[in-house]
C-alpha cells in the first residue's frame, strides 16, 4: 500500500537565497594567510605602544582577507592593492572631514563620498571593492576617534593591507613546487579550463551539457584574470609564464570545438575528452602531454577537436607565448559604466543610505545634533555591505547581516568575559582572520566572524564592550536599507541589469557579424533573408579534398602527428597555432560575448532573487539571456563550420534566422534597444 508523500512547499526566491552558501576544499594557503596578518599586525603594535595604528592596520588587513581570493599572485596585487589604496584615500577624507566639520556639514561630506563610491562600484569588482573600502574607511576615519593625524592612519592602512599582500606573493601554496610556485595561480587556472573542456565533451547530448557549457565559461574567465594580472612589462618576461600564456591560448579551440560539439547536441566517444584531460594533467604537473589520443573526424566539429588536440601538444612541447585574446577597457569605458543608467542608480542608493545611517549615528551617539560624535562608525559601516548588490540580493543581504551580527555580538560578548587582555582577545582576533576564508562562502557566517574581529580590535583600542549596542545599530541599518532600497529612484529600475544585459547583447552581435563577415556573408535580419557566399574555400583555406587527404595522419601517435604536421599544404599551424587576424579576432569576440553574458546572468539571477517588489522590474530578461546565450553557441557553431567546410550549412542559417527574430520581441519588453543589424538583400 503506497502512503502518499507529504510535499512541503517552495521557499521563495529571496529566502532560499539567504540560505544558500557555497561548497568547496578549504582554502588553508588563505587560512594561514588571515592567521598571520591582523593577530600579529596588532600584537607587534601594541608591544610598540602604538594601539590605536595596529587597530587600523588590522581592519584594513581583514578587508584585504575578504578580497583574498582564488587566482594568480600578480592578479591579487590588484584585487588586494587597489581597494586598499582607495581606504588610506577615504581614512584621510573621513579623519580630517570629521575633526574639521560639524555633524551637518560632515553628513554632506560622506554623502557626496557615497554617491562617488557608489558610482565607480559599477565599473567592475575591483572598483567595486575599492568603492567599499573607501566608505568603510571614511566611517572609520570620522566615527572611531583616534590620538593620530589622518595622514598617519592612512599610512598604517596600507600598512596593514600591504602585509596580507606581501604574504599572499611570498608564501608558496602547498603542493605548488611541480614548477615555478609564482606562478601556481596560472597553472591551476589553466589546468582547469582544460578540465572544463573535458567534462562538457562527456556531457554532450545530455541535459548536463548547457550547464557544463556555462562552467567552462566561468574557467576560461577565471584564467584570463589570473593570466592578466598588472605587470612592469608588456609582455610576459620568463619562459614560465611564455608558457602558460601559449597553453591558454590553445584551449580557445578546444573551447571553440567542444561549443559546437555541444550544440550539434550529438553523443561523442569518451575518448574525446581524454587529450583534454592529459592535457590538464600536464599543465598542472608541468610536464609533457605524452601520447593524446585522437578522436574521430567524422563531423567538422570532431575534425575540429582534432585539430586543436595536435596543435596543443605542438605548443606543449615547444612553449612559444600566446595571446590572451582580451581587450582592455578604455577610460572612456570606464567611465561609461560609473556614469551610465547602473552607475547613477547604484550610486544614489548608496549615498542616500551612507548619509543616512552617517546622520542617524551621530544623532544616536551624541543625542544632539551638534557637538562632538565619537564612536558611531558601526552604523554606516553596515550600511554599506547591505547595500552592495554584488554581496546577494537585498532582502538575503539583510537577513544574513541580522542573523550574523547577533550571533557573533553574543559569541563575542562570551569571549570577552572569560578571556585575558590583551592577549586572548589578540589571539581570538588572529582566529578570526583565519576564519574570514571559509566564511566568505556564506554572508551570515562571514557577518559573524567579522563582528568578532572588529569587537575584539576595537576594544584592545581602548573601546568598551557593547555587543548590544552594536545589534540594535545593525538592525537600524538594515531598516535604512530596505527603505531605500524600496524607494521610486528617476530613471528605469534594475539598471544593473539592463546596462548588463545591453553589453551581452552588443557583444554577441558582434561576434555574429564578424564571424558572418569572414564567410563574406550578409547579416541576417528580422526579415530571415538568406546567407549568400561570394568567396570559395581554396581561396582562403584550401579545399576540403586537401584536408581529407591528411586526416590519416591524426589517427597515428602525437610523434607522427607532430612529425607530418609540416608535410601539410594547410597545415594545422597555419590554421590554429598563428591564427589570421580575422581569426584572433574571433576568438577576442567570442570571449567577450560568454564573459558579458556571464555577467549579465549573474545580474539576473540576483535581482530574480529580492523580493517581488523589485524583482518584477527585471522580468523577461533571463529569457533574453537565453536567446542571446543561444545565439553565440549557434555562431561558434557556424565557425567551426566555417573553418571546416568554407561556408555556413543551411542548419545554422536556419537557426541564426529563428533565434534573431526570436530576440526582436523580449529584448524591447526588457526595455533594451536591439543592436543595429543590416539586413540582407
Amino acid at each position: 500500500m503506497s502512503r502518499s508523500r507529504r510535499v512541503l512547499p517552495a521557499l521563495p526566491p529571496w529566502l532560499a537565497h539567504a540560505l544558500r552558501s557555497q561548497r568547496g576544499p578549504v582554502p588553508w594557503s588563505a587560512v594561514t594567510r588571515g592567521a598571520l596578518s591582523a593577530g600579529p599586525l596588532l600584537l607587534v603594535a601594541v608591544q610598540v605602544g602604538r594601539t590605536s595604528l595596529g587597530v587600523v592596520a588590522a581592519i584594513a588587513a581583514m578587508l584585504a582577507g575578504i578580497n583574498d581570493r582564488p587566482g594568480s599572485r600578480r592578479a591579487s596585487v590588484k584585487r588586494i592593492g587597489v581597494p586598499a589604496l582607495g581606504g588610506a584615500l577615504g581614512m584621510v577624507a573621513g579623519t580630517y572631514a570629521g575633526q574639521q566639520t560639524g555633524a551637518v556639514v560632515l553628513t554632506v561630506i560622506l554623502t557626496f563620498i557615497g554617491l562617488v563610491a557608489g558610482s565607480i562600484s559599477a565599473i567592475g569588482p575591483v572598483a567595486s571593492a575599492v568603492g567599499t573600502q573607501v566608505l568603510v574607511a571614511s566611517a572609520i576615519g570620522a566615527g572611531m576617534p583616534l590620538p593620530e593625524p589622518g595622514w598617519e592612519r592612512a599610512l598604517a592602512y596600507v600598512a596593514g593591507a600591504g602585509w596580507l599582500l606581501v604574504l599572499r606573493l611570498v608564501l608558496p601554496t602547498p603542493g605548488s613546487f611541480a614548477g615555478d610556485f609564482r606562478f601556481d595561480g596560472e597553472r591551476k587556472a589553466v589546468a582547469g579550463v582544460y578540465d572544463a573542456v573535458a567534462e562538457l565533451l562527456d556531457a554532450v547530448g545530455g541535459p548536463e551539457a548547457i550547464r557544463r557549457r556555462a562552467a567552462l565559461t566561468a574557467a576560461l574567465d577565471h584564467a584570463q584574470d589570473a593570466l592578466a594580472g598588472p605587470r612592469l612589462r608588456r609582455y610576459a618576461s620568463s619562459s614560465a609564464e611564455r608558457r602558460l600564456h601559449a597553453q591558454y591560448a590553445a584551449a580557445l579551440p578546444l573551447a571553440e570545438a567542444a561549443t559546437a560539439l555541444a550544440w550539434a547536441g550529438e553523443a561523442v566517444a569518451e575518448r574525446a575528452s581524454e587529450g583534454s584531460r592529459r592535457l590538464a594533467a600536464a599543465v598542472r604537473g608541468n610536464n609533457h602531454t605524452g601520447p593524446l589520443p585522437a578522436p574521430s573526424r567524422s563531423a567538422p566539429a570532431l575534425r575540429a577537436l582534432d585539430d586543436a588536440l595536435l596543435h596543443a601538444a605542438e605548443v606543449f612541447d615547444q612553449g612559444r607565448g600566446g595571446d590572451l585574446h582580451t581587450r582592455p577597457r578604455t577610460p572612456k569605458d570606464r567611465l561609461r559604466a560609473a556614469f551610465g543608467s547602473a552607475g547613477r542608480e547604484y550610486g544614489l542608493r548608496v549615498a542616500l543610505c551612507f548619509g543616512a545611517s552617517s546622520a542617524a549615528a551621530q544623532a544616536l551617539h551624541q543625542g544632539q545634533w551638534y557637538g562632538q560624535h565619537e564612536h558611531w562608525y558601526w552604523l554606516p559601516a553596515t550600511a554599506v555591505f547591505l547595500v552592495k548588490p554584488d554581496l546577494g540580493p537585498l532582502a538575503s543581504r539583510v537577513l544574513n547581516r541580522a542573523a550574523g551580527t547577533v550571533l557573533g555580538a553574543v559569541l563575542f560578548a562570551g569571549f570577552a568575559a572569560v578571556l585575558p587582555r590583551p592577549e586572548g582577545l589578540i589571539a581570538l582576533v588572529a582566529l578570526s582572520g583565519a576564519l574570514i576564508p571559509v566564511a566568505t562562502r556564506h554572508f551570515a557566517a562571514q557577518t559573524a566572524v567579522v563582528t568578532v574581529l572588529v569587537l575584539a580590535l576595537v576594544m584592545v583600542g581602548g573601546e568598551p564592550q557593547a555587543s548590544m549596542g552594536r545589534i540594535g545599530e545593525t538592525l537600524l541599518a538594515c531598516a535604512i536599507v530596505l527603505i531605500v532600497g524600496h524607494l521610486p529612484m528617476p530613471g528605469q529600475r534594475g539598471g544593473g541589469v539592463r546596462a548588463r544585459l545591453a553589453a551581452a547583447s552588443e557583444a554577441a552581435y558582434a561576434y555574429l557579424t564578424h564571424v558572418l563577415d569572414e564567410a563574406d556573408t550578409p547579416l541576417i535580419g528580422a526579415s530571415g533573408a538568406p546567407f549568400e557566399r561570394r568567396a570559395t574555400a581554396a581561396e582562403c583555406r584550401g579545399t576540403p579534398s586537401d584536408r581529407r587527404a591528411t586526416a590519416s595522419d591524426h589517427r597515428g601517435p602525437p610523434s607522427d602527428r607532430r612529425a607530418t604536421a609540416s608535410k601539410r599544404r594547410v597545415a594545422p599551424t597555419d590554421r590554429r597555432g598563428t591564427p589570421s587576424d580575422n581569426r584572433a579576432t574571433r576568438w577576442t569576440l567570442r570571449r567577450e560575448a560568454y564573459r558579458t553574458l556571464a555577467e549579465a546572468r549573474t545580474a539576473i539571477s540576483l535581482s530574480a532573487h529580492e523580493l517581488p517588489a523589485l524583482a518584477r522590474h527585471t522580468e523577461g530578461a533571463d529569457e533574453v539571456a537565453d536567446l542571446l546565450e543561444r545565439l553565440v553557441d549557434t555562431t561558434t557553431a557556424c565557425a567551426v563550420h566555417l573553418d571546416d567546410t568554407g561556408r555556413i550549412g543551411p542548419e545554422h542559417t536556419e537557426r541564426l534566422t529563428a533565434l534573431l527574430d526570436e530576440l526582436a520581441g523580449p529584448v524591447e519588453r526588457v526595455g533594451l534597444r536591439p543592436p543595429r543589424t543590416p539586413l540582407a538583400g
